[in-house]
């Protein structure tokens, strides 16, 4: 079961971009999804969260520039990024909240995707 995460780059500011993460593997249920990112020289802090319900939870930097969904079908979950700014760079990871197979065996755990850079500047 892994993360894949696609969509980063670069932008001026006031620019837009968007994120996407899949989950593979023989999944059996798609719990909480959701963004992280880290600057340099910061510790990695929360984006925004989509709970399996869809209820989204935002860090106040982001409320009303960026937008979190998922696709439950796809096993997917997304980030639209506008407004972009300068202190928006970072490097930027989804994670999941996942019940999988392994085997016979079921097992639930975070998985972490590997990050993609969102570097914002003029």
């Amino acid at each position: 079961v892994q993360l894949q995460a696609s969509g980063g780059g670069s932008v001026q500011p006031g620019g837009s971009l968007r994120l996407s993460c899949a989950a593979s593997g023989i999944i059996a249920h798609v719990n909480a999804m959701g963004w992280y990112r880290q600057a340099p020289g910061k510790q990695r802090e929360l984006v925004a969260t989509i709970t399996a319900g869809a209820s989204t939870n935002y860090t106040d930097s982001v409320k009303g520039r960026f937008t979190i969904s998922r696709d439950h079908a796809e096993n997917t979950v997304s980030l639209q990024m506008s407004s972009l700014r300068p202190e928006d760079t970072a490097v930027y990871y989804c994670n999941a909240d996942l019940t999988y197979y392994e085997g016979r065996a079921i097992q639930r755990n975070i998985r972490w995707g590997k990050g993609t850079q969102v570097t914002v500047s003029s």
